[in-house]
Protein backbone atom coordinates (compact mmCIF):
# COMPACT_ATOMS: atom_id res chain seq x y z
CA UNK A 1 0.00 0.00 0.00
CA UNK A 2 1.37 3.18 -1.37
CA UNK A 3 0.44 6.75 0.56
CA UNK A 4 -0.04 9.49 -1.87
CA UNK A 5 1.60 13.07 0.01
CA UNK A 6 0.99 16.88 -1.13
CA UNK A 7 3.82 19.43 -0.63
CA UNK A 8 4.54 21.90 2.15
CA UNK A 9 3.30 24.87 0.16
CA UNK A 10 3.73 27.23 3.21
CA UNK A 11 7.55 26.75 2.42
CA UNK A 12 7.11 27.22 -0.93
CA UNK A 13 7.45 31.42 -0.44
CA UNK A 14 9.83 31.40 1.66
CA UNK A 15 12.47 29.27 -0.62
CA UNK A 16 11.11 31.68 -3.37
CA UNK A 17 12.99 34.97 -1.01
CA UNK A 18 15.35 33.08 -0.16
CA UNK A 19 16.57 32.13 -3.69
CA UNK A 20 15.79 36.12 -4.27
CA UNK A 21 17.81 37.02 -1.64
CA UNK A 22 20.52 35.42 -2.81
CA UNK A 23 20.23 36.59 -6.10
CA UNK A 24 20.35 40.68 -5.05
CA UNK A 25 24.09 40.72 -6.10
CA UNK A 26 22.74 40.82 -10.03
CA UNK A 27 22.23 44.11 -9.24
CA UNK A 28 25.53 45.06 -8.62
CA UNK A 29 26.57 43.12 -12.16
CA UNK A 30 23.39 43.45 -14.38
CA UNK A 31 21.06 46.51 -13.56
CA UNK A 32 17.62 46.10 -12.97
CA UNK A 33 16.46 44.51 -15.52
CA UNK A 34 19.07 41.46 -14.87
CA UNK A 35 17.59 41.21 -11.30
CA UNK A 36 14.27 40.94 -12.28
CA UNK A 37 14.52 37.82 -15.02
CA UNK A 38 16.76 36.04 -12.30
CA UNK A 39 14.52 36.73 -9.48
CA UNK A 40 11.42 35.27 -11.46
CA UNK A 41 13.76 32.41 -13.19
CA UNK A 42 14.60 31.53 -9.04
CA UNK A 43 11.01 31.68 -8.49
CA UNK A 44 9.96 29.71 -11.15
CA UNK A 45 12.35 26.76 -10.41
CA UNK A 46 10.68 26.90 -6.73
CA UNK A 47 7.12 26.34 -8.23
CA UNK A 48 8.83 23.81 -10.70
CA UNK A 49 9.75 21.89 -7.73
CA UNK A 50 6.83 22.00 -5.52
CA UNK A 51 4.48 21.27 -8.51
CA UNK A 52 6.70 17.67 -8.66
CA UNK A 53 6.68 16.90 -5.57
CA UNK A 54 2.55 17.72 -5.50
CA UNK A 55 2.69 14.45 -8.12
CA UNK A 56 5.20 12.34 -6.58
CA UNK A 57 4.22 8.97 -4.53
CA UNK A 58 5.81 7.54 -0.94
CA UNK A 59 6.33 4.05 0.14
CA UNK A 60 3.37 3.87 2.77
CA UNK A 61 5.84 4.99 5.94
CA UNK A 62 6.84 7.80 4.58
CA UNK A 63 7.00 11.50 4.26
CA UNK A 64 8.01 13.47 1.29
CA UNK A 65 9.90 16.76 1.21
CA UNK A 66 12.10 18.95 -0.26
CA UNK A 67 15.75 19.11 1.04
CA UNK A 68 17.33 21.22 -1.08
CA UNK A 69 16.75 23.11 -4.41
CA UNK A 70 20.50 22.52 -6.59
CA UNK A 71 20.77 22.56 -10.06
CA UNK A 72 21.65 19.51 -12.00
CA UNK A 73 22.03 17.63 -8.74
CA UNK A 74 23.52 14.45 -9.18
CA UNK A 75 25.51 12.85 -6.72
CA UNK A 76 25.25 13.27 -2.96
CA UNK A 77 27.87 12.99 -0.20
CA UNK A 78 26.72 13.64 3.55
CA UNK A 79 28.68 15.77 6.04
CA UNK A 80 27.71 15.38 9.38
CA UNK A 81 30.20 17.22 10.82
CA UNK A 82 29.81 20.02 8.48
CA UNK A 83 25.87 20.26 9.02
CA UNK A 84 25.29 19.47 5.23
CA UNK A 85 26.05 17.63 2.15
CA UNK A 86 27.59 18.33 -0.88
CA UNK A 87 26.31 17.63 -4.09
CA UNK A 88 27.91 16.72 -7.35
CA UNK A 89 26.69 17.46 -11.04
CA UNK A 90 27.82 16.19 -14.25
CA UNK A 91 29.34 19.83 -15.31
CA UNK A 92 31.94 21.72 -13.87
CA UNK A 93 29.94 22.61 -10.29
CA UNK A 94 30.01 21.49 -7.01
CA UNK A 95 27.61 22.79 -4.04
CA UNK A 96 27.29 22.48 -0.29
CA UNK A 97 23.83 22.73 1.35
CA UNK A 98 23.95 23.99 4.31
CA UNK A 99 21.46 22.44 7.12
CA UNK A 100 22.70 23.94 10.89
CA UNK A 101 20.01 23.81 12.58
CA UNK A 102 19.67 20.07 11.56
CA UNK A 103 15.57 20.44 10.18
CA UNK A 104 15.98 18.69 6.65
CA UNK A 105 15.42 21.53 4.94
CA UNK A 106 18.68 23.78 3.71
CA UNK A 107 19.28 26.89 4.69
CA UNK A 108 21.33 27.59 1.77
CA UNK A 109 23.26 26.33 -1.50
CA UNK A 110 26.33 27.23 -2.13
CA UNK A 111 28.56 26.73 -4.86
CA UNK A 112 32.09 26.02 -3.76
CA UNK A 113 34.09 24.74 -7.07
CA UNK A 114 33.46 25.67 -10.68
CA UNK A 115 36.71 24.35 -12.13
CA UNK A 116 35.47 20.24 -12.97
CA UNK A 117 35.12 18.57 -16.10
CA UNK A 118 32.45 16.40 -14.64
CA UNK A 119 32.14 16.97 -10.95
CA UNK A 120 30.27 13.69 -10.41
CA UNK A 121 32.22 11.31 -8.46
CA UNK A 122 32.08 12.86 -4.69
CA UNK A 123 32.52 11.07 -1.06
CA UNK A 124 33.18 12.43 2.37
CA UNK A 125 35.16 11.31 5.20
CA UNK A 126 35.40 13.05 8.56
CA UNK A 127 37.85 16.00 7.85
CA UNK A 128 38.28 15.11 3.68
CA UNK A 129 36.16 15.36 0.52
CA UNK A 130 37.22 13.26 -2.42
CA UNK A 131 36.11 13.88 -5.71
CA UNK A 132 37.00 11.65 -8.62
CA UNK A 133 36.72 13.94 -12.25
CA UNK A 134 36.80 12.67 -15.25
CA UNK A 135 40.37 12.47 -15.59
CA UNK A 136 41.88 12.66 -12.56
CA UNK A 137 41.14 12.29 -8.51
CA UNK A 138 41.64 14.89 -6.07
CA UNK A 139 41.08 15.48 -2.42
CA UNK A 140 40.44 18.95 -0.02
CA UNK A 141 41.33 18.97 3.31
CA UNK A 142 38.15 20.32 5.17
CA UNK A 143 39.62 21.53 8.50
CA UNK A 144 38.68 25.43 8.61
CA UNK A 145 36.09 24.70 6.03
CA UNK A 146 33.89 27.92 5.49
CA UNK A 147 31.36 26.99 3.62
CA UNK A 148 32.18 29.23 0.58
CA UNK A 149 35.25 27.53 -1.04
CA UNK A 150 36.97 23.92 -1.24
CA UNK A 151 40.39 25.79 -1.56
CA UNK A 152 43.37 23.82 -3.33
CA UNK A 153 43.05 20.44 -4.41
CA UNK A 154 45.75 17.61 -3.24
CA UNK A 155 46.07 15.43 -6.27
CA UNK A 156 45.63 11.54 -5.71
CA UNK A 157 46.04 10.44 -8.98
CA UNK A 158 46.30 11.92 -12.75
CA UNK A 159 45.63 9.77 -15.36
CA UNK A 160 42.17 8.27 -15.81
CA UNK A 161 41.02 7.87 -19.07
CA UNK A 162 40.18 11.50 -19.71
CA UNK A 163 36.91 10.91 -22.64
CA UNK A 164 33.55 12.04 -21.49
CA UNK A 165 31.64 9.24 -23.34
CA UNK A 166 30.89 7.18 -19.44
CA UNK A 167 33.24 9.98 -17.97
CA UNK A 168 31.25 10.40 -15.00
CA UNK A 169 32.86 9.25 -11.85
CA UNK A 170 30.90 7.07 -9.15
CA UNK A 171 33.08 6.40 -5.89
CA UNK A 172 32.63 5.30 -2.55
CA UNK A 173 35.03 4.38 0.54
CA UNK A 174 36.03 0.58 1.61
CA UNK A 175 34.47 -0.28 4.92
CA UNK A 176 37.97 0.73 6.81
CA UNK A 177 37.91 4.08 5.47
CA UNK A 178 41.45 3.81 4.04
CA UNK A 179 40.87 2.83 0.03
CA UNK A 180 38.82 5.02 -2.37
CA UNK A 181 36.87 3.00 -5.12
CA UNK A 182 36.03 5.03 -8.42
CA UNK A 183 34.39 3.07 -11.49
CA UNK A 184 35.49 3.79 -14.64
CA UNK A 185 33.21 3.59 -17.70
CA UNK A 186 33.80 2.42 -21.06
CA UNK A 187 34.16 5.27 -23.50
CA UNK A 188 31.57 3.69 -26.07
CA UNK A 189 28.38 2.04 -26.36
CA UNK A 190 29.96 -1.03 -26.87
CA UNK A 191 33.94 -1.86 -27.69
CA UNK A 192 36.67 -3.22 -26.59
CA UNK A 193 38.57 -1.60 -23.69
CA UNK A 194 42.04 -1.40 -22.49
CA UNK A 195 44.06 -0.07 -19.32
CA UNK A 196 41.64 1.10 -16.97
CA UNK A 197 38.77 1.38 -19.13
CA UNK A 198 35.20 -0.70 -17.96
CA UNK A 199 36.80 -1.11 -14.70
CA UNK A 200 36.29 -0.38 -10.57
CA UNK A 201 39.39 0.77 -9.11
CA UNK A 202 40.70 1.52 -6.20
CA UNK A 203 43.49 3.79 -4.69
CA UNK A 204 44.70 4.64 -0.72
CA UNK A 205 43.26 7.66 0.03
CA UNK A 206 46.74 9.26 0.34
CA UNK A 207 46.98 9.01 -2.95
CA UNK A 208 49.19 6.68 -5.50
CA UNK A 209 48.80 4.31 -8.20
CA UNK A 210 45.20 2.55 -8.96
CA UNK A 211 44.76 -1.36 -8.78
CA UNK A 212 41.70 -2.86 -10.74
CA UNK A 213 39.39 -4.20 -8.31
CA UNK A 214 36.33 -5.59 -11.01
CA UNK A 215 36.33 -5.10 -14.73
CA UNK A 216 34.04 -6.47 -16.91
CA UNK A 217 31.92 -3.37 -16.74
CA UNK A 218 30.57 -1.46 -19.17
CA UNK A 219 28.85 2.00 -17.43
CA UNK A 220 28.69 1.79 -13.23
CA UNK A 221 27.53 5.22 -11.42
CA UNK A 222 26.46 3.34 -8.57
CA UNK A 223 28.77 1.57 -5.76
CA UNK A 224 28.70 0.98 -2.13
CA UNK A 225 29.89 -1.81 0.76
CA UNK A 226 26.98 -4.32 2.17
CA UNK A 227 27.29 -2.93 6.51
CA UNK A 228 27.24 -6.55 7.14
CA UNK A 229 29.23 -8.28 4.59
CA UNK A 230 31.60 -5.52 3.56
CA UNK A 231 31.39 -6.56 0.10
CA UNK A 232 31.13 -4.34 -3.07
CA UNK A 233 27.93 -3.98 -4.33
CA UNK A 234 27.58 -1.94 -7.76
CA UNK A 235 24.68 -0.87 -10.57
CA UNK A 236 25.89 -1.40 -14.42
CA UNK A 237 23.98 0.18 -17.12
CA UNK A 238 23.83 -2.25 -20.55
CA UNK A 239 24.38 -1.49 -23.73
CA UNK A 240 21.67 0.70 -26.11
CA UNK A 241 20.43 0.04 -29.09
CA UNK A 242 19.82 -3.08 -28.91
CA UNK A 243 16.07 -3.14 -28.47
CA UNK A 244 13.16 -2.44 -26.39
CA UNK A 245 13.72 -5.06 -23.53
CA UNK A 246 17.31 -5.80 -24.03
CA UNK A 247 19.74 -6.49 -22.10
CA UNK A 248 18.63 -5.89 -18.30
CA UNK A 249 20.72 -3.75 -16.56
CA UNK A 250 22.25 -4.93 -13.44
CA UNK A 251 22.85 -4.76 -9.86
CA UNK A 252 25.97 -7.17 -8.95
CA UNK A 253 28.14 -8.19 -5.88
CA UNK A 254 31.91 -8.76 -5.90
CA UNK A 255 32.85 -10.83 -3.35
CA UNK A 256 36.13 -10.59 -3.96
CA UNK A 257 38.45 -8.89 -6.04
CA UNK A 258 39.88 -9.42 -10.12
CA UNK A 259 36.17 -11.10 -10.67
CA UNK A 260 35.16 -10.12 -14.55
CA UNK A 261 31.27 -9.18 -15.28
CA UNK A 262 31.18 -9.95 -18.65
CA UNK A 263 31.18 -6.41 -20.80
CA UNK A 264 32.08 -5.75 -23.54
CA UNK A 265 31.48 -9.86 -25.22
CA UNK A 266 28.05 -9.49 -22.58
CA UNK A 267 26.16 -6.18 -23.76
CA UNK A 268 24.37 -6.28 -20.24
CA UNK A 269 23.26 -9.82 -18.03
CA UNK A 270 22.93 -12.47 -20.06
CA UNK A 271 22.57 -11.08 -23.49
CA UNK A 272 25.86 -11.60 -25.68
CA UNK A 273 26.76 -8.68 -27.86
CA UNK A 274 26.48 -9.14 -31.75
CA UNK A 275 29.61 -7.79 -32.77
CA UNK A 276 31.45 -10.32 -30.40
CA UNK A 277 28.94 -12.96 -30.47
CA UNK A 278 31.32 -15.85 -31.98
CA UNK A 279 34.04 -15.12 -29.69
CA UNK A 280 35.15 -17.16 -26.85
CA UNK A 281 35.42 -15.47 -23.21
CA UNK A 282 38.71 -16.78 -21.92
CA UNK A 283 37.79 -15.21 -18.28
CA UNK A 284 34.98 -17.05 -16.13
CA UNK A 285 32.36 -14.16 -16.23
CA UNK A 286 30.25 -13.14 -13.04
CA UNK A 287 26.62 -12.85 -13.65
CA UNK A 288 24.13 -9.81 -11.67
CA UNK A 289 22.75 -10.72 -8.66
CA UNK A 290 19.37 -8.88 -9.53
CA UNK A 291 18.51 -7.30 -13.04
CA UNK A 292 15.58 -3.99 -14.07
CA UNK A 293 14.27 -3.83 -17.30
CA UNK A 294 15.97 -2.75 -20.24
CA UNK A 295 16.97 0.46 -20.32
CA UNK A 296 16.05 1.99 -16.91
CA UNK A 297 19.60 3.35 -15.72
CA UNK A 298 20.30 1.76 -12.43
CA UNK A 299 22.35 4.44 -10.44
CA UNK A 300 22.97 5.70 -6.97
CA UNK A 301 22.31 3.44 -4.24
CA UNK A 302 21.58 2.94 -0.69
CA UNK A 303 21.45 0.29 1.90
CA UNK A 304 18.61 0.85 3.98
CA UNK A 305 17.54 -2.25 6.66
CA UNK A 306 18.41 -5.49 4.41
CA UNK A 307 17.40 -3.72 1.63
CA UNK A 308 18.31 -1.43 -1.11
CA UNK A 309 17.69 1.40 -2.71
CA UNK A 310 17.95 1.84 -5.76
CA UNK A 311 17.47 4.85 -8.47
CA UNK A 312 16.15 4.32 -11.41
CA UNK A 313 16.82 7.26 -13.68
CA UNK A 314 15.08 6.21 -16.73
CA UNK A 315 15.08 5.44 -20.08
CA UNK A 316 16.05 7.59 -23.24
CA UNK A 317 15.94 4.94 -26.45
CA UNK A 318 13.09 2.64 -25.55
CA UNK A 319 10.11 2.93 -27.50
CA UNK A 320 7.64 3.23 -24.30
CA UNK A 321 9.51 4.79 -21.41
CA UNK A 322 10.37 3.07 -18.05
CA UNK A 323 12.19 3.46 -15.22
CA UNK A 324 12.17 7.01 -13.91
CA UNK A 325 11.67 6.47 -10.16
CA UNK A 326 13.42 4.88 -6.50
CA UNK A 327 12.74 1.37 -6.49
CA UNK A 328 12.80 -0.70 -2.62
CA UNK A 329 14.65 -4.13 -3.97
CA UNK A 330 14.02 -6.34 -1.27
CA UNK A 331 16.63 -9.19 -0.31
CA UNK A 332 15.91 -12.56 1.64
CA UNK A 333 18.71 -14.69 2.91
CA UNK A 334 21.16 -12.10 2.00
CA UNK A 335 20.14 -12.23 -1.82
CA UNK A 336 17.44 -9.48 -3.93
CA UNK A 337 14.72 -11.24 -4.80
CA UNK A 338 12.13 -8.87 -5.91
CA UNK A 339 11.55 -5.02 -6.08
CA UNK A 340 8.88 -2.22 -5.40
CA UNK A 341 8.69 1.40 -5.58
CA UNK A 342 10.11 3.31 -3.14
CA UNK A 343 9.22 7.11 -4.45
CA UNK A 344 8.00 7.29 -7.87
CA UNK A 345 5.63 9.44 -10.38
CA UNK A 346 8.40 10.90 -11.91
CA UNK A 347 6.92 9.53 -14.98
CA UNK A 348 3.50 10.61 -15.64
CA UNK A 349 0.87 8.73 -17.72
CA UNK A 350 1.15 11.27 -20.57
CA UNK A 351 4.85 10.72 -21.15
CA UNK A 352 5.92 13.90 -19.58
CA UNK A 353 9.04 13.17 -17.21
CA UNK A 354 8.93 15.45 -14.03
CA UNK A 355 12.13 14.10 -12.60
CA UNK A 356 15.08 11.77 -13.06
CA UNK A 357 16.11 10.28 -9.78
CA UNK A 358 20.32 9.35 -9.57
CA UNK A 359 21.84 9.23 -5.94
CA UNK A 360 20.25 7.84 -2.72
CA UNK A 361 22.04 8.64 0.32
CA UNK A 362 21.09 8.41 4.49
CA UNK A 363 21.20 12.00 5.99
CA UNK A 364 22.08 13.03 9.43
CA UNK A 365 19.00 12.98 11.15
CA UNK A 366 18.42 8.54 9.42
CA UNK A 367 15.80 10.63 6.91
CA UNK A 368 17.05 9.34 3.30
CA UNK A 369 18.14 12.56 0.30
CA UNK A 370 17.51 11.62 -3.01
CA UNK A 371 18.89 13.30 -5.47
CA UNK A 372 17.03 14.53 -8.84
CA UNK A 373 18.83 16.20 -11.61
CA UNK A 374 16.20 17.04 -14.17
CA UNK A 375 14.23 18.81 -11.45
CA UNK A 376 16.95 20.45 -9.70
CA UNK A 377 16.24 19.17 -6.04
CA UNK A 378 17.10 17.10 -3.60
CA UNK A 379 14.35 15.24 -1.72
CA UNK A 380 13.79 13.82 1.81
CA UNK A 381 11.94 10.55 2.31
CA UNK A 382 11.01 10.84 6.22
CA UNK A 383 10.28 8.04 8.12
CA UNK A 384 6.75 8.14 10.17
CA UNK A 385 7.48 8.47 13.93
Amino acid sequence: MRTYFRPDFHRTPQRARRWAGRLCLGLLFGGMAAMANLSVAAQDVSERVARTQSLLTAESGYQLSVFAEVPNARTIAVAPELGGAFVGTRGPNLYFVSDKDGDGVAEDVKRVADDFKLANGIVYKPGTLFVADQHRIVSYDLRGFDGESLGRPRILFTNLPDERHHGWRYATLSPDGDRLFVAVGAPCNICKVSGLEGTIISIPVTGGAPKVYASGIRNSVGLTFHPETRELWFTDNGGDHLGDNIPREELNRASASSQFFGYPWYAGNDTRSPQFSDEKISEQVTFPEFTFNAHNAPLGFAFDGGDALVALHGSWNRTVPDGYEVVRVEFMNGKPVTSNPFLSGFLRNNGEVIGRPVDVKHYIDGSILISDDHASAIWRMVPDS
